[in-house]
């Protein structure tokens, strides 16, 4: 026996409330997961497919000159005498939207008979010759077009998905059947929205490896940690080509010249860098920039980076910044929530101290007992904060674990006398102001480091301000500090060390003034350099088991951070070194 149900239709919207896009419906049906990263988080990456999709797109894009009376986009009256003449007019790029219904939507082509309107939707590849059932989706978002065109006073029984690759039409008709099931789609995208909790991962879907959201839904990542999978399944993970792109000469200019970024200094060009090739724009010091330049890349969501000369993090400017309130609405009720902040706390500073051991156990040049001795007392510290009872006896633990570290950290340094080191003194770590040049580095490193991830926290839609472990305090981006705290030793003090050990920075490359000692400028731009390669370096992750560079698990950390305190995944899994 059929149990039937009785269709659970939404209130017209009022005006203040967003109208749901049809493309949306499409993916509603696709997967729910994707449609509510894409309508609900705001979350949004291109890919071959959609780029493919926007390629295919170009000519109907174009809107049709001519519209009539109070219509949108660019249809005739329906009640017009003249449209009951039987010749056939094409409208492209046609917008429509209706309160009733709720929708939004751009007709990629409409044909016109009289009164009679056909919906032609353009897709991307060749005709697939499968069932209807698995053309749900496109029928579906066809089927949305037709209920908006219907709304406006036209007929319409039948549309076309239109194959621009293969150049053939697949037939729609709009059946009660499928008008029934796109109204089902409609509400049933609108209730999950409203309910404001995001679907649970697809289990091995065919459907996810050529996702453009694969790295930001973790459907894989997210079912392992929460649901116990035992193996990964592999995938490719996209790599990010972008990189930043640094200015730090007194007096530059920065002006957009088409596609490209021109950085002038006393007006000549001396460099340039295309737009679609940066993930960033860093500004060190008396740099400028001009309007069209700044909006440009607003536009593109690339984030322009304010620093000092030595390399103090100021802050960044990108439009309005990510759409993701439901993150930032976790992240603050989590932050007032003392146990949870000292929860993960325990496990930033656990992991920060596991990965000092490692990085002190590979490098160390010294006598080996006090090598030993050390490592197993930063193991004993390591213990202690993953049980410490208040965020003050955690503090008490990461300054004990940091003075054994910084009182051995002389000892990860080649010493002089091959021709390619200096002679670097190291006794105790000083940050404000740094007294030599080893100190002068690790302030330099942790405020390129702090400005990384303070710009990915951005990109995933955090509030940097506000953290867990670090107090708020004014100007200070607690969140980053959090976030950064397992990544200082091998991101931060491996390129110190590296530098030195290498030659690539001497003790020549400092300048002194009183007590204060800094990098010159081109040994400041070698370091940046060193720093850029170590975070394109490619590792394979402890957890997942695929290759990423640095820079891409920095985002990945904080994605699954945000996946934590939206409450899809118990714990937030810190990165340690094995």
């Amino acid at each position: 026996m059929t149990q039937l149900a009785l269709p659970l239709n939404f209130p017209e919207l009022a005006h203040e409330q967003p109208m749901l896009p049809v493309r949306m419906v499409n993916e509603f049906v696709y997967c729910n997961r994707l449609a509510y990263l894409e309508w609900v988080q705001g979350e949004w990456a291109a890919s071959v497919d959609t780029v493919e999709g926007t390629h295919a797109h170009r000519r109907v894009d174009r809107a049709s000159s001519g519209a009539q009376g109070n219509l949108p986009g660019n249809l005739p009256d329906p009640a017009d005498p003249d449209s009951e003449a039987p010749r056939t007019l094409h409208a492209r790029s046609v917008e429509l939207s209706s309160a009733r219904l709720g929708l939004i939507g751009k007709l990629d082509l409409v044909e016109l008979t009289g009164n009679v309107a056909t919906p032609i939707e353009y897709k991307k590849g060749r005709r697939k010759h499968v069932t209807r059932e698995l053309l749900a989706p496109e029928r579906v978002q066809l089927a949305a077009q037709a209920m908006l065109l219907r709304e406006h006073g036209f007929q319409c029984d039948s549309g076309f998905l239109f194959y621009t690759r293969s150049r053939e039409k697949f037939a729609v008709q709009f059946d009660q059947e499928l008008l029934d099931q796109t109204q089902a789609a409609i509400d049933g995208l609108r209730a999950m929205a409203a309910g404001g909790k995001i679907p649970p991962p697809l289990e091995n879907s065919p459907k996810c490896p050529k996702c453009s959201l694969l790295h930001l839904c973790m459907p894989h990542e997210v079912n392992m940690l929460a649901r116990g999978t035992e193996a990964m399944r592999p995938l490719g993970i996209p790599a990010d080509e972008a990189m930043p792109v640094v200015v730090q000469a007194p007096f530059a200019y920065v002006r957009k010249a088409g596609d490209t970024l021109e950085i002038e200094i006393e007006g000549k060009v001396v460099s340039t860098a295309r737009i679609g090739e940066m993930s960033q724009l860093v500004l060190m010091g008396n740099v400028t920039i001009s309007t069209p330049a700044l909006h440009e890349l607003m536009t593109r969501a690339i984030p322009v980076t304010w620093a000092t000369y030595s390399g103090w993090f100021y802050g960044h400017t990108i439009g309005h910044g990510h759409k993701n309130v439901e993150l930032r609405t976790a992240q603050y009720k989590t932050s007032f929530d003392e146990m949870a902040c000292l929860q993960i706390a325990r496990g930033l500073v656990a992991a920060k101290i596991a990965n000092c051991r490692t990085f002190m156990r590979r490098n160390y040049k010294g006598e080996p007992e006090n090598g030993a001795t050390v490592v197993d007392m930063l193991k004993r510290d390591q213990e202690n904060s993953k049980r410490a009872e208040s965020l003050a006896s955690l503090l008490g633990f990461e300054g004990s674990a940091a003075a054994r570290y910084f009182g051995e950290f002389s000892a990860l340094i080649s010493p002089p006398g091959d021709g390619v080191t200096d002679a670097f003194d190291f006794t105790h770590r000083n940050r404000r102001p740094p007294p030599d040049p080893v100190n002068a580095m690790l302030s330099f490193a942790y405020s390129l480091l702090m400005r990384t991830i303070a710009v990915s926290l951005g990109a995933v839609g955090f509030d940097p301000f506000r953290g867990f472990y670090h107090q708020p305090r004014y100007g200070r981006m607690a969140l980053a500090l959090d976030v950064m705290e397992p990544f200082r030793p091998i991101l931060a003090d491996s390129v110190v060390i590296q530098v030195i050990n290498t030659g690539e920075i001497k003790a020549s490359d400092f300048e002194r003034a009183g007590n204060v000692c800094a990098l010159k400028d081109d040994a400041r731009k070698r370091f940046i350099v060193a720093f850029e390669r170590r975070l394109s370096t490619e590792i394979v992750h402890p957890l997942f088991g695929y290759k990423l560079s640095y820079r891409r698990l920095i985002e990945l950390q904080c994605r699954l951070l945000g996946r934590h305190l939206l409450g899809e995944i118990p714990e937030y899994p810190n990165f340690v070194v094995r």
